[in-house]
């Protein structure tokens, strides 16, 4: 498409939409019953029918624009209905903000940071290998079987090593929580 198309493409859209601004207004106040609503629609009317011109030429572009109005009244209105559904229109804005955050407080977020060091130091106290093994299995989800052959050591050996990580670390976790 060459520029001059485009431009002529645009003209021609501000052209009618300009025109019939004030009609495309009322049709969608019939719907919503709300000013600032429907001068909104038909502003997004605009850019529907901009967006699509841009991509090919909108053959009856004062049709296009009613019939996008139309639409975007009738989908406000469903999702209107969606949200007095759910939502309680009773509800003052006060009780919305007594509903807890979906956010841990700063004091526990504090705390399990502090739970996470301790976790951490406990963990690099132990031997390389039984940290290899706990990794491998708790954090990779290899099997007993196949960290034993990567690591070059017995399954039972494997076990044991995962069973020292796992019951040091719980050791120094429940200290910390005792205090």
């Amino acid at each position: 498409m060459t520029a001059c198309a485009a431009g002529d493409r645009l003209a021609q859209l501000n052209r009618v939409f300009l025109q019939h601004r004030r009609a495309l207004w009322f049709a969608a106040l019939r719907i919503v019953r709300d000013r600032q609503i429907a001068e909104d629609l038909a502003q997004e009317a605009y850019l529907r029918a901009f967006q699509a011109s841009e991509s090919a030429p909108i053959e009856h572009i004062e049709a296009y624009l009613y019939r996008t109005i139309r639409n975007l009244a009738l989908d406000h209105l469903r999702r209107l209905r969606t949200r007095e559904r759910y939502e309680d229109p009773q509800a003052a804005d006060g009780q919305l903000d007594a509903i807890p955050a979906d956010i841990p407080s700063i004091e526990t977020a504090l705390i399990e940071r502090e739970r996470l060091r301790l976790f951490e130091a406990a963990l690099q106290s132990l031997p390389l290998r039984a940290r290899r093994a706990w990794a491998l299995s708790q954090v990779s989800a290899w099997s007993y079987d196949r960290i034993a052959r990567h690591l070059g050591v017995s399954r039972n050996t494997v076990y044991n090593d995962v069973k020292l990580v796992m019951g040091h670390c719980a050791d120094a976790l429940a200290r910390f929580d005792r205090e």
